[in-house]
């Protein structure tokens, strides 16, 4: 066990909880402010739910607010005259906001997850990232202040090591409009279902204190009302891992907004920055925009752009989306820019749930300027020079899972039956990093091209969640070779 990190760890969500409680003694206090990243149904209901003018648009920016949600799903008169398949995926989401946002009793949950290799693509529905995760979680909600205590360990794949995991805990509190947090908290900024190339939950989430919104009501203003439903948050965290540069910080703001029907767009700006032998006057630092090779800044940043549109095509909804992350000052010179394109569509099955096809593409090898395909900039996409340990935390990629130079094209089915059990199959081909990529690659230590099949089942059963996983897959990220095959499950039980 690493006993002066998981020490380390410890201290500071400490540290963040003190101050946060300390804020909630003087305001009022609420209860579990958001859904969390991972839950690929509960996504998938909310998407249907967006489309069908249920909820609003904003979709993309996890955690999501619960308070918007489940007060529009109480108005069971927007409901009255949809599908039955609508209605359904209403049913779970509320069964599920209120669920999670019950005030005055304590809930506890154990989860346990083991592979015997874990899957080298990680999506929006990632499992373990190691060969064994184990946690204990015990949550409580007051009316305006939510507290999660975890702990629980992970065994390292590769080298077999034991850590510390306290992934997930965190304190939270309301103030006005908005809710102030402290811990350790997953996001997944962006459209895509399978990739997010600036933030998911590919690696670990790592000690931060942030704000977001509680609602994505629109502005009041005849100024700013046509920007439609928002959702706002910035956060500041602490990269404190084993790194080349100790203390990295990193922090992260996303603007999301629905000016139009079926339309949603999300702005947002991630960076590293401080850290040992490094300057560290974040104000100054962070507004210093360009960077270019006249002109450099300080810092290690990403912008990104992304754009969902979703409607009807004969009573069947679809949605087409991008994302384009920029490392450098301008989308239109020297911009190093990653893609991101991607489609989904819920096709109906008879009278029942409709199974959701989404095809999707990622391409880390970033290109001279937003539209240059063919003039690479190669290996720069997670890769910097001041900060080489790069936009990664623990051994992971902080955003897209197959990290710098690679490509990944994803197709994806999804199915719930009438009994909540959901049935996913996905078929990935992964070009993980290229020859000309000298600065290096996270996950191969030479270029590899992987075929691999997935299977998965979930299974609720009361207060217990099982996910049962099989993979098949043509070679392995080196220093390993040849087929694989892997099996996963995980099961989360409510204590």
């Amino acid at each position: 066990m690493e006993a002066g990190p998981a020490r380390r760890v410890a201290a500071r969500i400490l540290q963040i909880a003190a101050i946060s409680l300390l804020t909630a003694m003087t305001v009022p206090a609420m209860a579990s402010p958001w859904a969390e990243a991972g839950d690929p149904q509960l996504r998938s209901d909310i998407e249907i739910l967006a489309n069908a003018g249920v909820l609003d648009n904003i979709t993309t920016h996890w955690p999501l607010p619960w308070r918007d949600i489940v007060a529009r799903l109480h108005d069971s008169d927007s409901l009255s005259h949809q599908p039955a398949f609508v209605r359904a995926a209403a049913r779970r989401v509320l069964s599920q906001g209120r669920a999670q946002t019950r005030t005055g009793q304590l809930r506890a949950s154990v989860t346990a997850d083991g592979t015997n290799l874990p899957s080298v693509v990680r999506g929006f529905d990632a499992l373990a990232r190691g060969d064994f995760d184990g946690q204990f979680a015990a949550e409580y909600n007051w009316e305006s202040t939510s507290i999660r205590l975890a702990a629980g360990a992970q065994v390292d794949h590769d080298t077999h090591k034991v850590h510390f995991l306290p992934d997930n805990s965190y304190i939270a509190q309301q103030v006005g409009g908005a809710v102030l947090y402290g811990g350790s908290l997953s996001h997944w900024w962006g459209p895509g279902w399978i990739s997010a190339l600036s933030l998911s939950n590919n690696a670990r989430p790592f000690p931060q204190v942030g704000i977001a919104r509680l609602d994505t009501k629109p502005f009041q203003s005849p100024w700013l009302s046509w920007i439609g439903p928002w959702q706002g948050e910035f956060f500041f965290g602490w990269l404190n891992d084993d790194r080349i540069i100790k203390d990295t910080m990193y922090d992260g703001l996303r603007f999301t907004f629905n000016p139009l029907p079926g339309l949603e767009i999300g702005l947002s700006r991630t960076q590293e920055l401080c850290g040992n032998h490094h300057r560290c006057d974040p104000i100054v630092d962070y507004f210093h925009f360009a960077n270019s090779p006249g002109d450099v800044n300080k810092t290690n940043d990403e912008g990104t752009f992304d754009i969902r549109y979703t409607n009807r095509l004969g009573g069947v909804p679809f949605e087409l989306y991008t994302q384009m992350m920029n490392e450098d000052s301008s989308p239109i010179n020297h911009s190093g820019t990653s893609h991101l394109f991607g489609g989904s569509i819920w096709v109906p099955l008879g009278g029942g749930n409709p199974v959701r096809l989404t095809v999707e593409y990622t391409d880390s090898i970033a290109t001279a300027d937003i539209f240059s395909f063919g003039d690479y900039f190669h290996g720069f996409s997670y890769n910097n020079g001041d900060y080489p340990d790069g936009m990664r935390y623990r051994g992971q990629t902080i955003g897209f899972s197959l990290d710098s130079d690679s490509r990944l094209f994803s197709a994806q089915a999804s199915w719930i039956d009438g009994g909540d059990r959901t049935y996913t199959l996905t078929f990935h081909h992964a070009d993980i990093s290229t020859a000309q990529n000298i600065a290096g690659n996270i996950v191969t230590t030479t270029p590899v091209k992987i075929n691999m099949g997935v299977a998965r089942v979930t299974l609720p059963f009361r207060s217990v969640k099982l996910d049962l996983e099989g993979r098949l897959q043509s070679d392995q990220p080196r220093p390993d070779h040849g087929f694989a095959a892997s099996i996963e499950a995980r099961v989360r039980v409510g204590l």
